[in-house]
């Protein structure tokens, strides 16, 4: 564990290979280079957006899409690694520091108001890839290997769990370090195509939901609630201001992280293990920032927003959206076509169970998201999406992230026998 960016970059440094020899790697391997690179794409980004002619390309398609398919874009071209130690330490700490700064000025009444629809829509989604799971299968069986139901209960792990999950049902199910590895291809392709598509439903959240005919009515409010805060406390932020509000970022990203830890090693993270509720440290940390983040928007800390708290948590979350993107690679689409197949018929009774229930109980494209994500990307990808609808929904994402990893425990082992059913195993 790299506990701090300078001795990430030192350790990038010592590890660069000698003058003599050739380079074989990305063009741009240094984590502070690639850092550089990174910000320097969404600058180009956000710069062509407010241009009067590029512009017109991001009503289209939204900002936030580009800054995830360019950095892939970059990885497939060799430009940049795929694995940057910048990338974890974008995740361990940047991530947790932005949902502080997003969840700071939480309206809880306004979180409240928001209904049993968010829950529901999980559940659909959990639903969606336990049964899409073993039907993939079936329709895929004549080209997959006999085993690959093995790697499949992995990927259920990863879609309705998270990483931890993904390992452990793979071992679970006896699956090979090769076909683990080998489910890391469609998981990040399918999954972040997926999560492109929500991105864009998000810009254009509006439309989608007065033509399902929705009732958006409650985040409507909520995000007027919010606008009408901001403009109550707004105020040039002042050099000081910058500073309290990084050091509460920054501070309860620490203390999380510190705490996840520490709930995870101690007698109660062992004994909630032993009972079935194995959270991770991860989780554990996102359980916590959360906490102190809904506890601070009780404070005058409150009124950082005005300051620009969320604004700085917009750019963080930016900055992640880029280092995942960054995690894929084109050219893997070729390599695994019938895992790629797969893959994508999985998710799309995904997604047809979360269309159908949105249908029936007039669920909001918001929850549609929401519910998707807390199930397919967990803790890390569900917030950025909800920010991306509004960052004060962002908290809305943590919540059933987690307890969408809490339930793919059970999940996934329910998915991993009807996978074992259809293949045939003994």
């Amino acid at each position: 564990m790299i506990s701090s960016l300078p001795g990430l970059l030192a350790a990038a440094a010592t590890s660069q290979p000698a003058a003599s020899q050739p380079a074989t790697g990305p063009l741009v391997q240094d984590p502070a280079g690639v850092l550089a690179v990174l910000l320097a794409v969404l600058a180009v980004i956000f710069w062509l957006g407010q241009h009067p002619r590029f512009g017109k390309i991001f009503k289209v398609v939204p900002a936030l899409v580009f800054c995830y398919f360019v950095p892939t874009l970059l990885h497939t071209f060799n430009i940049i690694p795929g694995d940057s130690a910048l990338y974890g330490w974008v995740k361990t700490y940047i991530l947790p520091a932005s949902l502080l700064l997003l969840i700071l000025a939480l309206d809880v009444p306004g979180i409240l108001r928001l209904g049993p629809k968010a829950v529901i829509m999980m559940l659909a989604g959990t639903a969606g890839v336990v049964l899409g799971g073993p039907l993939a299968l079936w329709c895929c069986q004549d080209i997959l290997p006999d085993d690959i139901w093995k790697g499949m209960s992995a990927l259920c792990g990863s879609w309705i769990g998270g990483g931890a999950n993904f390992v452990a049902l793979g071992n679970m199910a006896g699956a090979s370090d090769k076909m683990i590895a080998d489910m890391v291809i469609p998981d990040v392709f399918i999954a972040n195509i997926w999560m492109a598509v929500l991105l864009y439903c998000a810009a254009n959240q509006r439309v989608i939901d007065r033509w399902t005919g929705a009732n958006a009515e409650a985040i409507r409010d909520l995000e007027q609630r919010l606008t009408t805060f901001q403009e109550q406390v707004g105020r040039t932020a002042s050099l000081s201001d910058l500073i309290v509000i990084l050091a509460f970022g920054f501070g309860g990203a620490y203390l999380s992280y510190v705490g996840g830890h520490a709930i995870d090693a101690s007698a109660a993270g062992q004994w909630l293990s032993g009972h079935g509720f194995a959270l991770s440290a991860t989780v554990w940390k996102y359980i916590l920032v959360t906490t102190v983040a809904v506890a601070l928007s009780f404070t005058p800390a409150r009124k950082l927003e005005g300051a620009g708290a969320s604004k700085l948590g917009s750019v963080m979350i930016y900055l992640l959206v880029a280092c995942i993107g960054a995690h894929a690679d084109f050219n893997d689409l070729a390599r695994q076509p019938a895992l790629i197949l797969m893959a994508g018929i999985w998710m799309s009774v995904h997604i047809i169970f979360l269309l159908v229930t949105a249908w029936l109980i007039k669920a909001p494209i918001f929850f549609v998201a929401v519910g998707s994500q807390a199930n397919i990307g967990g803790a890390a990808s569900a917030p950025i999406v909800a920010a991306a609808f509004h960052p004060s929904l962002a908290s809305v994402g943590v919540l059933l992230a987690v307890a969408g990893y809490v339930l793919g425990t059970y999940a996934g082992l329910v998915c991993m026998g009807l996978l074992k059913l259809i293949a045939g195993a003994t």
